[in-house]
Parts: C-alpha cells; structure tokens; sequence
C-alpha cells in the first residue's frame, strides 16, 4: 500500500512496509553535477506530479579501496534523503537524523545497516538518513569552491527536515542528529558551525575522531591528489575531471600517505580528508568552540569503544603481527609523550601500546576531550563507553552501529558479532537510550561532570561508573586537539 506526503519541493508517494511509512530516495538538495560540481548545496527543484519515492538514491563517488564492494554511483542524485515514521500524519514526533561514518571517504545512506525500521517502530521517532559528499568531492580544498561540501550538504539536508519533516509526522522543534566516526566528526562540526544553529536540538556522537585539518595541510593534500589527476586544484580544471577518474587519483594517493611527511601523523592514516578549519564554514575546532559555549544549549551523548583500533590492525593484517618496531614508531608519532605511555602501561605487549596510543589519538581522547569542552562551558553531555566484546576484535570501532541501530545481521554485523543473542540483549538497552534522550532529553545515566567523570559502561553487565579509562585521560590530560598542521 502506498503513502503520500506533501514537501515544499512536490509531492512523493513512499510505502507502508510492516506499520511504518518508508520514503526513499528524496532530493534534499540539486544534484552537484555539471555547473553545481564542487558548489555549496542548492535547494531541490520542484517537480509537477507525484514522484515516487520507494528506492533509495545512488550513494556519492567514493573510494573502493579503501572498503572493497562499495556500491558504484550510477546517477547525478547523490544528495537524497530517506524517512521512516510510524505516523505520517500530524503527530509531532521526535525526529532523529543518521550521519553516516567512512572516515569521509566512503559512506552512504543506502547501507542495509542503516534501515531504520527498528528504532522508529519501538522508538516512536522519525527516522532520517541521508548522503552527503565525501572524498574530493566534498572534503576537497580546491580554488574556487567553498570549503567543507560535505558539511554543507550536512545543513542542507537539516534544514529540509526542519521545512518538510512536519509532513511525515515529524516535529521540526525536536531534532536528534546522531552519527559515528566520520559522522560523529561531522556532528562535532557542526557543533561549531554558525551555519547549523538551530537546526538540531540534541546530538549524538560516537567515537569522535581527532583530525581536523589546517587550511595549509588540505591544500598540500589537494594539490598532490589533483597532481595525480594531472589537473590543478582548481575548480573549472577539475570539474572536466570525472568522478571515478579524480577517485583513482585519491585512492593512488592514499595507498601512499606515508610517504608525505609533511603532513604529520595524517600520513599514517588510511584517509587524505577531513572537516577543514577554514576560518568561514567551520571557524574553530569543535573542542574550542564548545569550550567557548557554541552547544551550551544542545545536549549531547558522546562516547567511544574501548578498543576501538583493533578493527584497523585486523584490516592491516596486523592482529598477532605488531613488532616493537611499530610500536615505538606508533608511539612517536602519536603519543604526547612516549616514554609516558610505557611507564603507566608497563606490562603492555607491543601490540597493545600500539592500539592503545592509536585508540587514544584517533577517537578515545578527542571523544572524552569533547565531552569535557561542553561540561566546562555549562552544556550537557553524557558520557559512555562500549567495553562489550566481539571473540576476536574486543569493544572494536563500528561495533556500537549495529547495537544503536537493531540490525544484527548482514553487512558489518555479520563481520563483528559472534553471539547475536547476547548482542540483542544488549541492544535492547542501548536503543531505548538513544531513542528516549531524543524524546526527553533523558538517556538513562547521570550527566558528566569533570569532577566525578561520571560514565556509563555498556557491557554484558552495564554499570555506572567514573570514567575507565584513567590511566589513558591522565597521559592526554594537557593536550590540545588542535587543527593539524602541515609541517616545514
């Protein structure tokens, strides 16, 4: 049976799929193509007629490499939305708003993973996902064109809900985001960014990374990436560069960040992109705009897992493989201060600093970091950590994606969940968390605060507790996640 709803742009007709009205597929934003190519988002145009709305857009250009089996793109509409709702008609639901992760290189809002039957049905929300530009397209620092598309799509798509979502049974007053990795970096942008206020009411952000780039590290990136492309980072030479040729150049340039000294601990990343501190679309990295007070008024759920870098060791071949050698390299390059790290882990193995120091500098410590920057400007925030382990890769990173959002087979669960009985269980607590904060405002657990650093630990038995990971905080206690900077 299908199910019509009124935007500002026309009329789409999704379908009723076990008591939810599920649209797909719905332009946010015109396509970025052609004269639009690497331009701030645009409004949808409008259409005459009804447009169906029952299959989901075609996800941006993204890397294959880096996440072999990523869906090609076989269209212009990369910019689409998707909705699930138990009540399309006018009751003021709260809404909640998915940003994907992909270290903003891959990432689409079509991954099965992200249906989000399962938190609108037993949550009584509004559920949106949608595509935002990644890679070159949307991360790129190029001549001519804004920075941050990725971001900007980010608002775009916010400020759609906020316009149309009260016709799909959503209340624009009450708008949840929440997103991992990439996605929660993202949020914490946003958080900082003049260009979002408003927009959303509370956020969620799990396991927020730590990099955030300086103009001069994104240009130099650009520049060898378009050097690659034979072109220059320039906007009308690269708009004649096609999409999956100008992703072979950023993927031929990832497969060599090491050797790009001078861009700094990014060069032993897998990812040439992240937000770019501009100074206009994102004036200030999120931990000094919250310690200033820019999301005072947003309440905010932030955490991490507890050995989220062990997922990147497997995918490196390195599980059981960690010498010495990358240990100390690891800890040279991260660390701030490496004999430190020795001293307050002494029995460590290799392997174990090695995804400690990596955990930490990537998504433990910017995380905590964050959460502190709110609670010292006065704002919420609610601290968490996943110590609920997989049989072979522990709390990894993504293991908390499936867990938010109820789909324990297929896609990534499949790969990180063994016991799926023991996975729903803890599911079960972890979905109406996230469901009741962006209906109240309310999570479950005490606020944190510096002084009791007070933390829920999602595990086989949850508990409440100050933060565990102390040793850890201590070690990074004065240092500042700053924008990275391309070194001399």
């Amino acid at each position: 049976m299908t199910v019509e709803a009124v935007t500002a742009s026309g009329t789409v007709r999704g379908a009723w799929e076990d008591g939810l009205a599920v649209f797909r597929g719905i332009p946010f934003a015109r396509s970025p193509v052609g004269a639009l190519r690497f331009a701030a988002p645009e409004p949808p145009e409008r259409w005459e007629g009804i447009r169906p709305a029952t299959a989901f857009g075609p996800p941006p250009p993204q890397s294959s490499a880096l996440a072999p089996g990523m869906p090609r793109t076989t269209g212009d509409d990369w910019l689409t939305c998707n909705i699930w709702t138990p009540d399309p008609g006018t009751g003021g639901l709260p809404v909640m708003v998915w940003f994907y992760g992909g270290a903003y290189i891959i990432g689409h809002s079509s991954d099965p993973g992200y249906d989000g039957a399962v938190l609108s049905r037993e949550g009584g929300v509004v559920v949106v996902t949608f595509n935002y530009r990644v890679a070159m397209e949307g991360f790129g620092q190029i001549e001519g064109a804004p920075a941050n598309r990725g971001l900007l799509d980010q608002v775009a798509a916010l400020t759609w809900v906020r316009d149309n979502i009260a016709a799909f049974g959503g209340d624009p007053g009450n708008v949840t985001v929440f997103g991992e990795s990439a996605g929660a970096g993202s949020i914490a942008a946003l958080l900082a960014m003049p260009r979002a206020s408003g927009l959303f009411h509370r956020a969620i952000a799990q396991s927020v990374p730590g990099t955030f780039f300086s103009a001069a590290l994104a240009d130099d990136i650009s520049a060898a990436i378009c050097a690659e492309a034979g072109v220059r980072p320039v906007r009308q030479e690269l708009s004649a560069v096609t999409p999956d040729r100008l992703m072979k150049a950023v993927d031929a340039v990832a497969a060599t960040m090491v050797r790009h000294s001078r861009w700094g601990p990014v060069a032993h990343t897998p990812t040439p992109f992240s937000p770019v501190v501009d100074g206009d679309v994102l004036p200030q990295t999120p931990w000094e705009a919250l310690a200033d007070g820019s999301a005072r008024g947003i309440p905010l759920i932030t955490g991490h897992n507890r050995d989220e870098y062990r997922l990147f060791i497997a995918m490196d071949g390195l599980l059981g493989q960690v010498t010495d050698d990358h240990a100390a390299a690891a800890l040279r390059v991260f660390a701030p201060d490496p004999p430190a790290y020795r001293d307050s882990f002494p029995g460590a193995s290799a392997e174990t600093l090695y995804e400690l120091v990596h955990s930490d500098w990537l998504f433990r410590m910017p995380t905590l970091h964050l959460a502190e920057a709110q609670a010292a400007a006065g704002g919420r925030v609610h601290l968490y950590e996943l110590a609920w382990s997989t049989p072979a890769l522990g709390a990894c990173h993504a293991l908390d994606v499936p867990l938010v959002w109820g789909n324990l087979v297929g896609g990534i669960a499949d790969l990180l969940i063994g016991d799926r009985a023991a996975a729903e269980e803890l599911s079960e607590k972890i979905r109406p968390a996230w469901t009741g904060f962006a209906t109240s405002g309310d999570p479950g657990w005490p606020a944190y605060e510096p002084s009791r650093r007070i933390t829920h630990v999602f595990d086989t038995t949850c508990a409440i507790t100050p933060y565990p990971e102390e040793m850890s905080r201590a070690l990074w206690a004065d240092h500042t996640f700053a924008a990275l900077s391309l070194l001399s």
